[in-house]
């Protein structure tokens, strides 16, 4: 059964359907029950399931992260929401030093099966510490997975299977594109989950064919760089573009073989160039196609500069033209 739905209500439909399926799911958060979540992700959840099932929290970030452990333990699968990206902070001691290392701590007899939910990323004029890009932190720590959707099919499998895993996975949810609206085909209510989920959690997959360059992106980014292809057409140019969907673990494979094709990267993330995930694919890319390659990997992202306030970030994001003044110098080579 294919709904067209908006991001947000993609995952609140997983959500729902991970409650109905599994009593040991979980969810906690500030806010995520009575108000349904400052964007209303979780909302309903608390009515139809209970405040036992859906657990409106005291804010206090590393206390929600460190009661989901704690749960995990216990055979629980908790789903906790940090309300926004730069509110994290207060739990990554939690994350990094328990949650991540607690596996292999305990040489494989303890799972920690939480999922970390935050909204990040800019492009709705917020104030302070309300709109950073952090995945890199997170995808540098071993132990936890990193993924992030860029359209509402993926928000709904994605978070299905992050909430299958037996391993913590932080899944980080671009907050600019929960409005937007994708073709998602559910399960029969009562059904195996698993049954009509499209690929692997990790698997990048190709969004656009080409064949004069590779434009790699994830989350907000994937239809940033959808829209450059299309007025790169318009030139005679074709780009492929690659929507990564896990930052950790990272689907080079399918990166490889785009730009063994084409011969040109560029990857574009909202987070900072410097030490940005990018700069790991481009060293990656380098390596493996190094004889296949016509120009040198190149970025676009933020800059090495803490966010910029709401009048200043349509500055600092990467936009349409800073994406195609990147595909014409590589192509220039």
């Amino acid at each position: 059964m294919a709904e067209k739905m908006a991001i947000a209500k993609a995952i609140n439909e997983s959500l729902r359907h991970a409650l109905e399926r599994d009593p040991k799911v979980l969810i906690m958060g500030e806010d995520v029950g009575k108000l349904g979540g400052v964007f209303r992700v979780t909302d309903g959840l608390q009515k139809d399931f209970g405040e036992s099932r859906v657990v409106d929290t005291p804010l206090a970030e590393s206390g929600i992260v460190g009661t989901a452990i704690g749960l995990a333990l216990r055979g629980y699968r908790p789903v906790v929401e940090i309300q926004f990206d730069g509110f994290v902070f207060p739990a990554y001691d939690q994350i990094v030093t328990q949650l991540a290392k607690m596996h292999a701590r305990a040489l494989g007899k303890v799972r920690m099966p939480v999922v970390v939910r935050i909204p990040y990323g800019g492009g709705i004029g917020a104030v302070e510490h309300h709109s950073e890009s952090p995945e890199a932190l997170f995808a540098h720590v071993a132990g936890l997975k990193v993924v992030t959707p860029s359209n509402a099919s993926d928000a709904y499998w994605m978070m299905q299977q992050a909430i299958q895993s037996d391993d913590p996975v932080i899944f980080f949810e671009p907050k600019r594109r929960y409005w937007d609206k994708g073709e998602v085909t559910l399960p029969v209510r009562g059904s195996a989950s698993g049954e009509a989920i499209p690929g692997p959690l990790h698997r990048a997959r190709v969004a656009r064919e080409g064949t004069d360059l590779t434009l790699v992106a994830y989350g907000p980014m994937v239809k940033l760089c959808l829209e450059a292809a299309d007025a790169a057409a318009e030139e005679g140019r074709s780009l492929e573009v690659v929507d990564l969907r896990s930052i950790s673990p990272l689907d080079f494979d399918t990166v490889q073989s785009s730009v063994e094709k084409t011969g040109r990267l560029v990857v574009v993330h909202e987070a900072p160039v410097f030490l940005g995930s990018g700069a790991e694919i481009a060293a990656r890319i380098t390596e493996r196609c190094f004889y296949h390659l016509e120009a040198p990997v190149l970025r676009v992202g933020g800059y090495h500069a803490p966010y910029p306030p709401a009048r200043l970030e349509e500055e600092y994001l990467p936009d349409l033209d800073r994406v195609l003044d990147a595909v014409d110098r590589s192509l220039a080579y």
